[in-house]
Parts: structure tokens; C-alpha cells; sequence
């Protein structure tokens, strides 16, 4: 049985979000989806300039974790580029399950 999921504390948002490459219909492309913390991880580290571990703090969650969600978020991110697909940045925590 794994472990229980740890609370996270992400920034809230209204909506998901959707991104897709120019000129080609939603219906044709496959989804990426980002889940809500690997944004966070990378709003704060990449966007926002700060350290693993203060990024942790925030979210409530260790430095390797962070470690962990900015690796799983980047490859989905240039993968979503790379193959042409859409992403979906899932804002409502309970999608992310």
C-alpha cells in the first residue's frame, strides 16, 4: 500500500488552462497534462528564481520532491513540444489524483 499523498499548497487559479500549437484543431491533438504542483515546482524555481528548497517551503514539500516535480514537468513540457501536442495545466487539485 503506498504511502498517503502529502498536501501541497499551490497557488489557486480559476480555470484550467489550455495551450496547443497554432493552426491545428484540439480535436486533432493529443494532451499533456501538467498536474497543478509540477506548475507550482516550476512557476517558483524557473519563473520565480527561487531555490529548491525555498520552493519546498512553500509548497509544503521536501527539496527532493521539488527536485522530482520539476524533472516530471519539464519532460512533459518539451515533450509536449517536441511531439506537438497540447498541454493542460490542471488547476483543480482534485484532477490531479
Amino acid at each position: 500500500m503506498p504511502r498517503p499523498r502529502k498536501h501541497r499548497c499551490c497557488r489557486r487559479y480559476r480555470n484550467n488552462r489550455v495551450y496547443k500549437p497554432q493552426g491545428i484543431p484540439l480535436s486533432e491533438l493529443n494532451i499533456t497534462e501538467l498536474a497543478a504542483d509540477e506548475f507550482e515546482a516550476l512557476r517558483l524555481c524557473d519563473f520565480e528564481g527561487m531555490d529548491q528548497s525555498e520552493a519546498g517551503q512553500i509548497i509544503g514539500v521536501s527539496r527532493g520532491t521539488v527536485q522530482r516535480l520539476l524533472k516530471n514537468g519539464r519532460q512533459k513540457l518539451i515533450g509536449a513540444f517536441v511531439d506537438h501536442e497540447a498541454i493542460t495545466i490542471l488547476l483543480n487539485q482534485e484532477e490531479t489524483k
